[in-house]
Parts: structure tokens; C-alpha cells; sequence
């Protein structure tokens, strides 16, 4: 039973290759419809979420950030959102219930973030690692907590997102496992469940993307 429960999440292959991965890229064939026709409702009202968060980022990085240096946050709230969407509809594959993915993601931009830092701000990486008003007898102790949360920063972003996705998934197979074994009376009580659950989900999938990105862009300001 738990072999076919999280068989949903592996992907299948085909001559060796798992083409399912390629749904992650499904959103690129969006961006001719989307910049090149006439404006829709959908479209104003995409540029104004991305609008709303280029203020806020660019509000995260700081006055002294150049107006481009929120585009690769907005990038990576904008995919993250998309395959985390997609994954809910039937029969897709979602690629960000895998640590293959989002470590994919997370650990490149903290590596990026740790060493811009300490090539050019060494002095304020080496602050940052004891907090001010720190007694002197626990300065040992807080260099090494501060370290071990700054080496832990891309595990845990890339393991918040895989859980919070594994977990929601989890629970609609479960539901849809026990329709059938159901009473008609249930199934009605069933069906109401599994669009609740539906709409958590929606909504679990624009709050971690938001996090994820978010979260990015705190770290990226920390080393400025």
C-alpha cells in the first residue's frame, strides 16, 4: 500500500529518460502568448502581482539594489507557482515534490549569496555571525549556532517545499483511494473534502512559492 501511495511521485520513464521532468518547463511556452498578444484581464492582473512584488523585494534588498536585481526572485516565485499549480491537475508531474528540484534551486543561489559575501564584505559576514549585545562567554557558542543556521539555510528551504507539496499530495490519494470502498451516502461528504482539500492546496502552493522567494531574497540582503 505505501509503495503505490508514493508512486505518485515517481517519475515514469521512458527509454531510460525521465521525459516527466520536462513538465517543468511547460510555463516557457506560455511567454510569446503572454508578452506578444493583445493584454487580457489575466495578463494585467499577472503584471500587477509582479509589480506588487518587485516593490516588495526590491523594498527587501535595500536602497541601494539595482531595479533588475528583483527579476531572478520574481523568475523563481513565477516557476515555483507555475509547477506547483500544474501538479494538481490530474496526471501531471509534480517535480516540486522533489529535492532534486528545489535543491536545484536553493543551493546555487545560497552559494552565489555566501561567496559575493565573503569576497566582498568580509567584515560584515564575520559580524554577522555574532549578533550585537553578545556576552563575550557566549560568543564561541553563538558563532557556531549562527553557522550551523547559515550552512542549513538551502536544506531547509529546498525541504519545506518538497514536504509541504509531498504532504497535500499524500492526503488526496488517500482520499481518492477510499471513494471507492465508500457508500453512496459518503461519497457526496467525500467529494466535498477533496475541494476543500483542493482549495488548501491552491492556496499551500502560492504561500510556499511566496516563501521561497521571499526567503531568497532576505538571504541575498543579508550580505549586502
Amino acid at each position: 500500500m505505501m509503495s503505490n501511495l508514493f508512486s505518485v511521485f515517481d517519475p515514469s520513464a521512458i527509454f531510460n529518460l525521465s521525459l516527466n521532468w520536462l513538465s517543468t518547463f511547460i510555463g516557457l511556452l506560455m511567454i510569446p502568448s503572454i508578452y506578444w498578444l493583445m493584454p487580457s484581464r489575466y495578463n494585467i492582473f499577472w503584471n500587477s502581482i509582479l509589480l506588487t512584488l518587485h516593490k516588495e523585494f526590491k523594498t527587501l534588498l535595500g536602497p541601494l539594489s539595482h531595479n533588475g536585481s528583483t527579476f531572478i526572485f520574481i523568475s523563481l516565485f513565477s516557476l515555483i507557482l507555475f509547477n506547483n499549480f500544474m501538479g494538481l491537475f490530474p496526471y501531471i508531474f509534480t517535480s516540486t515534490s522533489h529535492l532534486t528540484l528545489t535543491l536545484t534551486l536553493a543551493l546555487p543561489l545560497w552559494l552565489s549569496f555566501m561567496l559575493y559575501g565573503w569576497i566582498n564584505h568580509t567584515q560584515h559576514m564575520f559580524a554577522h555571525l555574532v549578533p550585537q549585545g553578545t556576552p563575550a562567554i557566549l560568543m564561541p557558542f553563538m558563532v557556531c549556532i549562527e553557522t550551523i543556521s547559515n550552512v542549513i539555510r538551502p536544506g531547509t528551504l529546498a525541504v519545506r517545499l518538497t514536504a509541504n507539496m509531498i504532504a497535500g499530495h499524500l492526503l488526496l490519494t488517500l482520499l481518492g483511494n477510499t471513494g471507492p470502498s465508500m457508500s453512496y451516502a459518503l461519497v457526496s461528504l467525500l467529494l466535498i473534502g477533496q475541494i476543500a482539500l483542493l482549495v488548501l492546496e491552491s492556496a499551500v502552493a502560492m504561500i510556499q512559492s511566496y516563501v521561497f522567494a521571499v526567503l531568497s531574497t532576505l538571504y541575498s540582503s543579508e550580505v549586502n
